[in-house]
């Protein structure tokens, strides 16, 4: 029995113009939510299944709250980031382990350097070399430890996909996708992977998003409005991510590699994306395309959308989706 193709479907989302001409195009899938969970546009395949990636971590952030993690505002941000490793995230991680008891020692995410360019300078130049620490999933794995020791749990061992911290994942992601997990591997931080829908990743989102904007107290209502109000920590400086947030209020976005991304909306709404190439590149300019068609008003987002093509440093074309407001 093959294995599901993400290629299967997929349709052109971004076009790269580079002067008069187009010079590529980014293939792939995308879907987007009303309130009330309905499709209001698809392009692709809205129920391909695909490695969520980093996208995934408001949905572990859930499950840790669930089972004792105590974290609130930046510090529970930043267990659901994929942050730049600038100085103010480290000082966050280390906090978060220390209210656990817990050092970087214990940290057993993939040693790498900051995804910031200046601060992975700036830690060469200090002596330092790829770390845990700096890795930009070290927020997701002190929040693992920390909710290990919330909930009785081993540390030891806390990737195991049998750990009971794992298995707390699978149940929340199954629960708030409404997709059934059916492929596990193992994530580049070294966490294990699940895979879900596009259709599941976005309606997951909505219902974090909707849930923090009603306040009503719930894991997944915590998670959103930390995420919303400290889009700082989930990102970083220049970040996407962090524009987005910061441009839309309510909003609970989460970039993932190999071209994934969603976000979700106060009112419910919804949108999730994969780039079929694993490329960063269209992928602000799909979200908010994406964003206008689930009723962001499209000047809200243009800024933190908006992709030059460069020519010796200045513009000279864009990155533009297929489908919105601009198509």
């Amino acid at each position: 029995m093959s294995a599901p193709d993400v290629a299967d479907g997929a349709v052109p989302l971004a076009r790269v113009h580079r002067g008069d001409l187009v010079e590529s195009v980014h293939l792939g899938h995308v879907v987007v939510l009303a309130p009330d969970g309905s499709v209001v546009h698809a392009s692709g395949d809205p129920d391909v299944v695909i490695w969520p990636r980093s996208s995934l971590k408001p949905v572990q952030g859930v499950a840790m709250v669930r089972h004792g993690l105590e974290a609130t505002g930046a510090d529970l941000a930043l267990v659901c980031a994929s942050h730049s490793g600038e100085p103010g995230h480290l000082e966050v991680v280390e906090r978060l382990l220390a209210s656990a008891g817990l050092t970087a020692d214990d940290l057993r995410n993939t040693p790498d350097w900051p995804l910031s360019p200046e601060a992975a300078w700036q830690r060469r130049a200090a002596g330092h070399g790829p770390e845990p620490l700096t890795q930009n999933c070290s927020g997701k794995h002190a929040g693992m430890l920390a909710t290990c020791r919330a909930a009785g749990w081993p540390t030891d061992g806390y990737l195991d996909p049998a750990h009971p911290l794992q298995q707390a994942v699978v149940a929340a992601t199954v629960e708030l996708t409404g997709a059934p997990v059916e492929h596990v591997t193992v994530d580049g931080c070294g966490a294990p992977l699940l895979s879900t829908t596009l259709t599941g990743l976005a309606r997951a989102f909505a219902t974090v998003a909707a849930a923090a904007a009603h306040d009503d107290g719930s894991p997944e209502a915590r998670v959103g409005r930390a995420m919303a109000a400290h889009p700082w920590h989930v990102g970083g400086t220049g970040r996407d991510v962090t524009a987005f947030m910061s441009a839309v209020p309510g909003l609970v976005a989460k970039d993932g590699a190999d071209g994934v991304y969603a976000a979700g909306l106060p009112d419910g709404g919804a949108v999730a994306l994969k780039v079929l190439d694993g490329s960063g590149r269209p992928r602000a300019a799909v979200l908010a395309a994406a964003l206008a068609l689930a009723g962001v008003p499209p000047e809200l987002v243009a800024a933190a959308g908006d992709t030059p093509v460069l020519g010796h440093g200045h513009p000279v074309g864009a990155v533009r989706a297929t489908f919105g407001p601009d198509a």
